[in-house]
């Protein structure tokens, strides 16, 4: 497989084509060199989910799911789920940043000795 599939699976009953294909652009964007195709997959029953198919075996990796990661992505998470499963050396630029600065902050202050 030359490159990477990402699916994009969407409930047709809650009317998120829209939301799907916008994450897809995004994606198609920002990885143009690294995947060979975003797939927009219709389904039904609140499904909202993203995988990555990453060889022709069929091995797939699942990026996002709406019922177990809560709701919907921000667009950056999406993006660096997809970079570490189909181009891990890929800078995002301010993603990257904005999620070193969390890290950072999450670290509390070490301890007067």
């Amino acid at each position: 497989m030359p490159n990477p599939r990402v699916s994009i699976t969407y409930c047709t009953q809650c009317n998120w084509l829209l939301r799907a294909s916008w994450y897809a652009g995004e994606l198609l964007t920002t990885f143009a060199d690294e995947v060979g195709e975003v797939a927009l997959v219709p389904a039904t029953g609140g499904v909202f989910r993203v995988d990555a198919r990453t060889d022709d075996a069929g091995a797939t990796h699942a990026l996002w799911n709406r019922k177990t990661d809560g709701g919907f992505p921000e667009i950056t998470e999406l993006k660096r789920r997809v970079r570490d499963v189909v181009a891990p050396d890929k800078h995002l630029g301010h993603a990257d940043r904005a999620a070193a600065a969390a890290a950072e902050a999450a670290v509390p202050p070490p301890a007067p000795a």
